[in-house]
């Protein structure tokens, strides 16, 4: 561990569990079925009692709404959709009356076609220095782009500028949709907006900032072909022209500077969809505090592969000093007990999964639905908005269904807080039986997915205060006879995860919480975890 790290004092968020809210399925204050500010402000105390340390919000911002908000037209503001900045300003009061960090996403690799920078580049035509803070490359007349690269959503990952012109000809780049232009951070400009940006937010107050595709704001000098003829393959490792350039280190060295500026100093936590070692690197002591482990995000029900992603991940952190930053559920991805298997195994197995997850060494990120333990939805295809969706690939609106925090349905299960004689559908379809998992059942049972969360949550708290828990922690992974997974964080602790078909002996030690319960001769039965604390 590099020394600065060992000898300076643990930060917040060195221990934090993160809350992230999805906020147009979180609750919905006005009743026109999307989630938005004032209803987030109203369920805070919720969130507060589960026993997080804060909440990570995904983009609220001015956008045009094409990709649900990652296609921000204006930074520093707040789309009508979700309220208005003063509506901001009091849901950040609340949180911090609460105890509760904020942290908002920021997208620096992309904007909005009506992003105003973007709209004066097409207004001042081919070769004008307002294109020269995106990637417009002249083209001749014809359908051939200016290299093979492919979009994340599906097809090509260039646009014309203006194709019904006959004059303007150049082409601009896109790796998500055409309604969000990469910028080029190759412009010093483009790092001057940005430091502006940062600075709004944190002024305003809040704790940390969440960095969308963090790993390609730079692209290889010369826009060359990739290697790879086919689609885009896990958040763009497939194309290494516009993955993991080294010159995109320097932002994060920019922006650390930046945000030590301030007291308390803020986090920026990445989203860097790397190999752990490569991912790492933007953890270094003078880059960002937190990247995602993603081998561990995306991961299914399978010992082996846990073990071998956590050895990684530990390697990594010997070499770079940063704890691994852990979830197993997103916006993005697939929610556990649908990709666990499904039905009443993929129920069990999620509910280990969360135990596990909050027994590592480090800080833990849940997604907003995954303390419910809700599956994944089958959107109706009529019903579907995900554009990724729309252009062939998978579709992310199943984990983005809004929550049920009442059995009887009404207009929305509790979604809306307005007068359910007025109040809209919710914008995504809530599924036949989603009551079932309502928060207003699940806080009356001892045995639920959010009991068993709150209890997780608040002896981790404990097991910090006593110093169980450090700061130092690091993580030995392994796997037993009968597919029993072990991650021994410390001398002191271990997490155990029963992921074979039958009954397996613990080792020795004290149980201090599972996520089913025992048998009487102290075996753990399948599909279930526990916390050990060793003799």
């Amino acid at each position: 561990m590099p020394e600065e790290t060992a000898l300076a004092p643990a930060a917040w968020w060195e221990s934090a569990v993160i809350y992230q809210v999805y906020p147009r399925s979180f609750a919905d204050g006005d009743g026109d079925g999307v989630g938005d500010l004032a209803g987030l402000t109203a369920r805070l105390p919720y969130i507060a009692d589960l026993g997080v340390d804060g909440i990570w919000m995904t983009p609220f911002q001015p956008s045009p709404q094409v990709d649900q908000g990652y296609d921000v037209s204006d930074y520093c503001g707040v789309d009508p959709l979700f309220g208005t900045l003063e509506e901001f300003e009091s849901l950040l009061g609340r949180s911090h009356a609460l105890g509760l960090k904020v942290l908002l996403d920021v997208v620096p690799n992309h904007c909005s076609s009506e992003h105003p920078l973007f709209q004066a580049a097409l207004a001042a035509g081919p070769g004008s220095p307002e294109r020269e803070m995106f990637h417009f490359v002249p083209g001749p007349a014809g359908d051939t782009p200016p290299n093979n690269w492919q979009s994340v959503f599906g097809g090509r990952a260039w646009s014309r500028a203006n194709p019904s012109s006959g004059t303007d000809l150049d082409w601009y780049l896109h790796l998500f949709s055409a309604g969000q232009p990469d910028w080029n951070w190759r412009n010093p400009a483009v790092g001057d907006y940005f430091d502006g940006v940062l600075r709004f937010w944190f002024d305003k107050g809040v704790d940390g900032l969440r960095i969308d595709v963090a790993h390609a704001l730079f692209k290889a000098e010369g826009l060359p072909d990739s290697p790879s003829e086919g689609g885009v393959v896990d958040g763009l490792r497939s194309n290494p022209q516009v993955s993991d350039q080294e010159e995109v280190h320097e932002v994060y060295r920019r922006w650390r500077a930046l945000a030590e500026q301030y007291q308390p100093h803020r986090l920026l936590v990445g989203e860097v969809n790397l190999e752990p070692a490569r991912a790492a690197r933007y953890t270094r002591s003078d880059e960002m505090q937190q990247a995602f482990a993603f081998a561990f995000v995306k991961l299914g029900w399978d010992p082996e592969a846990w073990a071998a992603v956590g050895n990684e991940l530990e390697a990594a952190r010997l070499v770079h000093g940063a704890t691994p930053t852990w979830a197993l559920e997103n916006h993005d991805i697939v929610r556990t007990v649908t990709r666990f298997g499904g039905g009443d195994a993929g129920a069990l197995r999620a509910r280990a999964a969360m135990v596990a997850l909050l027994g590592l060494p480090g800080p833990a990120y849940l997604y907003q639905g995954q303390e419910l333990g809700l599956p994944e939805v089958d959107v109706p295809l009529e019903a579907r908005v995900d554009p990724m969706w729309a252009r062939g690939g998978v579709c992310r609106d199943g984990a983005r269904v809004p929550l049920p925090w009442t059995a009887d349905s009404g207009r929305s299960h509790g979604f809306s807080l307005a007068d359910p004689v007025v109040a809209s559908e919710p914008w995504l379809p809530q599924p036949a039986g989603w009551g079932a998992h309502a928060v207003e059942l699940q806080k009356k049972d001892p045995d639920s997915a959010l009991s068993l969360a709150k209890a997780a949550l608040e002896l981790r708290r404990t097991l910090w205060g006593d110093g169980v828990f450090t700061a130092g922690d690091g993580g030995t992974w392994r796997v037993e006879p009968g597919n029993l997974l072990v991650c021994e964080r410390n001398e002191r602790f271990l997490v155990a995860v029963t992921m074979g078909d039958e009954p397996v002996r613990l080792p020795a030690g004290t149980v201090l919480l599972s996520a089913a319960p025992l048998d009487q001769d102290g075996w753990l039965q399948p599909n279930t975890a526990a916390w050990i604390l060793r003799p």
